[in-house]
Formats: structure tokens, C-alpha cells, sequence
């Protein structure tokens, strides 16, 4: 038993100081061409080696400074003594059988775990990525918060999710949303910046109009996105169409009102002239009834927007049951009949861990199990 504890203790000693040495590395997949270029000039080499550097993280998609074929041997070995190359590690794959979406469970350099999902649709493949290592939101319907918040993902970290996916499938990736664990306002300068990669004609040059980005309601960071005129889609997780029943089901609600939020929105589209997404998902008894939908039809009339009604999908950790699908579209059919653009959501990879942090949540339940029976 000592013997064990033992080398627990020094392998854990040995996990920080590996960790503590990567976190004084530059995480060189977070910088711009420009910072690439100067930082590049800083250790004393060319410039053009930052475009021939960036072509292989942005581009070629490489996962050690090895591949970097046309970069002299002494300057590699450099960029590995002062640089972190973000490369995400598969660690669980799980495809549906009913519809081919594809969940993965990705392990960063700290050993912590993030999900990812690639969905296949007629018009492209879209990727939902995280932008947070679990999160602190609270919102009762999402195994994403059960555990809290971890740590926040850096901008390489987000990208390397798409880009992994890319390079295990051989697939180009059309469409992203950042719609998976974490609340990527929270995260707001690694988010703009990992935007700002996306879209670089350097890289992968992802259109901010094929991005998609979903908040529960960090309504100074709606506008501060607002004023950027990044042309992205917002999306804002509404779930109740009033004030208390929003206090229930989203601890943010305490925070910010629906009434604030809508004029967050209302100045979104005015400044971007973009249409606002809203995300309702419909609970059994508990936000699916005919004054709930009369009070959402009144809250948004004559804004530029479209909701998507989404079928909750159930956690073990809560007793959240799914709107049957007879009211899910007598729901849809109020709105539909005041004049609202409505959908509701197709429902992908049932057959999986569906539910958005419901696989992390479960390996690291797995995990914790497997270190307790060792000691």
C-alpha cells in the first residue's frame, strides 16, 4: 500500500513538472502570422520561416515540429525548446450507427479531456467543438456543468478539435459551431482570437459566415461581439420564455433578465444586420406548454431571428423528460402560424453519448474508478 501511494505521488510529481514545463512553452498554434513572424525574427531566423511554419500547422496539419521537412535540423530543435505544438490525442471514438455523427473524446497536453462531434449533412460536414474544459454555467439540462469548470481552452486547442477531425477523416470540415462544453463567452479573447485563425486565408480559411456560436446570455460580451462585425451567427440558449421559469433551469437568468438579453439582440442585428438563432429545448411539463409558447411568440415578434426547438436530451443526473413528439409539434405550430421562422432540431447520434459533455463526463467517472481500485 506505502509502495503504491509511493509512486502515485512521484508519478504525480513527475505529471506537474511535465506540465509546468510545457505551460512556459509559447503555444506557437494560438499566434497570428504577424506574432508567428516576429516571434520567428526573436530567435534570430528569417521571416519566411514563419510562413513555412504556419503552412504546416494551418494547412498541413502536422503534430510534431519533425514534420517540418523544409526547416533546418538545428531550428527545429530550437522551436521544440520553446515551443508547445498543440495536437490533440483521440482518446475515444464513438460513430452512430443510425446516422454516422461522430463524437470524440480528445486528451490535451494536461491530460484533461474535451468532446468534439462531426456531424455529416447533405450541404457539408460541421464540426461542434468545446471552448472550455467543463463549465461553470450551471445550466440544469447540460452534463457539460456537472463537475464545474476546469480550465479554459486556449485558441490552438480549439482549432486543433477541427483540425484533428479533419485529418483523421480525410474530410474538409465546412461548417463549425461552437456549441459544446463550456460557455465560450467566458472565454471570450481565446474565442475571437481562434475566430481570427479560422478565418485566416493562411489556414484553413473557414468563412465567419460558416460559424456558428451559442451562448446562454453574457449580454456585455453580445454587444462587444456585436461591434467586432465578424459576420458569425449567434445563437442565444433561451430555453424559457420568462424570467422565473429561466431562474430554474439557468442560474445565469439570476444574473441577466430575458428583457435585457432581447436588447442585446435586437442591437446585434441592428449593428451586423445578421438574424438571431434561439435555442429552445423543450422539456416535458416544464417549459412546453401553450402559454409557454403564447410567451416566446410575444417576446420575439419583430425581431429578425429564427428558433430551433430542440428535444432535450436526457442526462442521468436529472429527471428532465423529453417533449413527446405530438406536442414538440403542436409547439412548432403556434409559432409557425404568428409569422416565426421555426425549425426543430434533427436529432444526431441518439445511439451514443449524445447529450453534450455526457462521454467526458463518463471516462472520467471511468478513470477515477480504475485509480481507486489501484490503491
Amino acid at each position: 500500500m506505502h509502495i503504491i501511494w509511493k509512486e502515485r505521488i512521484e508519478n504525480s510529481m513527475d505529471d506537474i513538472k511535465l506540465e509546468t514545463k510545457e505551460l512556459n512553452k509559447v503555444d506557437i498554434k494560438s499566434y497570428n502570422l504577424l506574432e508567428l513572424t516576429e516571434f520567428v525574427v526573436g530567435l534570430g531566423d528569417k521571416k519566411f520561416r514563419a510562413k513555412q511554419i504556419y503552412e504546416w500547422l494551418h494547412q498541413k496539419l502536422v503534430v510534431s515540429f519533425d514534420e517540418m521537412s523544409n526547416l533546418p535540423v538545428n531550428f527545429r530543435e530550437k522551436l521544440k525548446e520553446t515551443c508547445r505544438l498543440t495536437a490533440l490525442v483521440p482518446v475515444s471514438v464513438q460513430v452512430s450507427q443510425l446516422d454516422g455523427t461522430t463524437k470524440y473524446l480528445f486528451e490535451l497536453y494536461d491530460g484533461n479531456v474535451i468532446e468534439s462531434v462531426l456531424m455529416i449533412y447533405k450541404h457539408g460536414n460541421s464540426v461542434c467543438i468545446s471552448s472550455q474544459v467543463g463549465c461553470r454555467m450551471g445550466c440544469r439540462f447540460c452534463a457539460s456543468t456537472l463537475d464545474g469548470l476546469e480550465r479554459n481552452l486556449t485558441p490552438s486547442e480549439m482549432l486543433d478539435q477541427i483540425y484533428r477531425i479533419q485529418a483523421l477523416t480525410g474530410e474538409r470540415v465546412d461548417n463549425v459551431v461552437v456549441m459544446g462544453s463550456g460557455e465560450p463567452f467566458d472565454n471570450f479573447e481565446a474565442f475571437i482570437k481562434f475566430i481570427q485563425l479560422l478565418n485566416d486565408e493562411n489556414g484553413l480559411n473557414i468563412s465567419a459566415r460558416n460559424l456558428t456560436v451559442s451562448t446562454c446570455g453574457l449580454v456585455p460580451k453580445i454587444k462587444e461581439l456585436a461591434d467586432m462585425q465578424l459576420q458569425i451567427t449567434l445563437a442565444i440558449s433561451l430555453h424559457a420564455p420568462n424570467d422565473e421559469m429561466r431562474r430554474t433551469l439557468m442560474p445565469i437568468a439570476n444574473k441577466y433578465s430575458i428583457q435585457e438579453i432581447i436588447e442585446a439582440c435586437r442591437y446585434y442585428i441592428d449593428v451586423t444586420g445578421r438574424r438571431i438563432t434561439f435555442e429552445y429545448s423543450l422539456v416535458q411539463n416544464v417549459n412546453d406548454s401553450e402559454s409557454c409558447a403564447m410567451q416566446l411568440i410575444s417576446l420575439v415578434r419583430g425581431l429578425n431571428c429564427h428558433i430551433n426547438l430542440i428535444p432535450v436530451n436526457p442526462i442521468k443526473e436529472r429527471d428532465f423528460k423529453q417533449t413527446r413528439q405530438k406536442e414538440i409539434q403542436l409547439f412548432k405550430n403556434k409559432l409557425e402560424k404568428s409569422g416565426i421562422n421555426v425549425t426543430i432540431r434533427r436529432e444526431m447520434g441518439r445511439d451514443i453519448d449524445g447529450a453534450c459533455g455526457q462521454l467526458r463526463k463518463s471516462y472520467v467517472e471511468k478513470c477515477n474508478i480504475k485509480q481507486e481500485e489501484q490503491i
